[in-house]
């Protein structure tokens, strides 16, 4: 029956609502486990929480929500892990409001290996995912676990990058663990799933509700030995998640990017505030004492050799966006060479269409 199963009260003391994680860890410590704090009675729990909050506790009804929560554990790859679990993640004891309960699917054991967060903006130019794949390919050919919260843009490619090496990766979401956020990302959260760990705190079946996300930006921060910010606007969860890493002891570390690009100045602001510029993995790991883990580089070829009109554009675009009448004065070429040249690079990788127009360089 799943009021015996070992986990049953823990369960029942995280999914009565209106108990939050802070009263539960008050009672915790007050009471020792969940059997425990449940035998106590209302005017000993009343003395900790409260008389409202103290009755909730004790005559909510939670018995179909912990048997979804035991049935989701019977499946394969999924855990629940307690703070008293010995397998709980070490570093989520270091932060203020560590999470009582623990949802996951895959690895656990990624959780105790203290990798790097790297994390940015939703709507990413793509330049900036292809830096922050590019940072979690090398970050996790090092080792390191990266760790994001499987958002689109510059979340989800970290967790391609860190899939791409024996670092992987670790998802923190902001749903309940059997709920994916957004749609869009389901094949990349299965990939996760069987090759990395996917983590809530969350109940099942919790919806993504704006508040949540704040609260797992803290898990990102406090999972990772330190936060690489690749582009984030100026009001950014990204800059909430180094906020919360600097208070915690972690290291903050930002890539600059050009003056004119509003995912630029987030960054720009963390690194006037202290943060580690970063222009590459081997600067993330000399700071984190890690320099020496990173596979030798394998030689790049010289961009259009024997193309110099290819050549011309390219250095034409610099590295910020640019429409195509600038491109055209700069380059001399005619519309149609321009264009080809332009259809070229795109196929090859080498450049990106932006919106109104533009070009960027990749």
């Amino acid at each position: 029956m799943a009021e015996s199963h070992p986990l049953a009260p823990w369960l029942r003391l995280t999914l009565v609502p209106g108990v939050g994680a802070e009263r539960q860890r008050q009672l915790l410590a007050a009471f020792g486990p969940p059997d425990a704090v449940f035998a106590a009675g209302h005017a000993a729990l009343a003395a900790i929480i409260g008389s409202p909050a103290a009755r909730q506790l004790l005559d909510h009804d939670t018995a179909d929500a912990v048997a979804r929560s035991l049935d989701w554990l019977a499946q394969s790859g999924n855990r629940i892990l307690t703070l008293g679990d010995p397998d709980y993640p070490p570093a989520l004891l270091e932060i203020p409001d560590p999470p009582v309960l623990l949802y996951i699917k895959g690895d656990v054991t990624l959780l105790s290996r203290r990798g790097i967060a790297v994390v940015g903006a939703r709507s990413a130019t793509p330049q900036g995912e292809a830096n922050a794949e590019a940072f979690a390919t090398a970050l996790s050919a090092a080792g390191l676990p990266i760790v994001s919260g499987l958002a689109l843009g510059i979340d989800s490619a970290a967790h391609r990058g860190g899939l791409a090496g024996p670092g992987r990766t670790v998802a923190v979401i902001g749903t309940g663990a059997d709920r994916i956020y957004p749609a869009r990302n389901e094949a990349l959260a299965r990939r996760i799933a069987e090759a990395g760990a996917i983590v809530s705190e969350l109940p099942l079946g919790a919806p993504p509700l704006a508040h949540h996300f704040p609260r797992r930006n803290r898990l990102i921060a406090g999972l990772a030995r330190g936060v690489l910010v690749v582009e984030a606007a100026v009001q950014s969860g990204s800059l909430i998640t180094a906020r919360l890493a600097a208070e915690c002891g972690r290291e903050v570390f930002a890539i600059p990017g050009s003056i004119h690009s509003p995912l630029a100045r987030g960054c720009h602001r963390l690194i006037r505030d202290g943060a580690k510029l970063a222009e590459s993995a081997e600067d993330v790991l000399e700071e984190l004492q890690l320099e020496g883990t990173m596979p030798p580089a394998a030689a790049a070829s010289p961009p259009d050799e024997g193309d110099p009109q290819a050549a011309q554009v390219v250095s034409a675009l610099g590295h910020d966006p640019v429409d195509m009448d600038t491109l055209l004065q700069r380059t001399s070429l005619t519309s149609a060479e321009l264009y080809a040249i332009l259809l070229t690079l795109e196929l090859d990788g080498r450049v990106s269409r932006l919106p109104g127009g533009r070009v960027q360089r990749l």
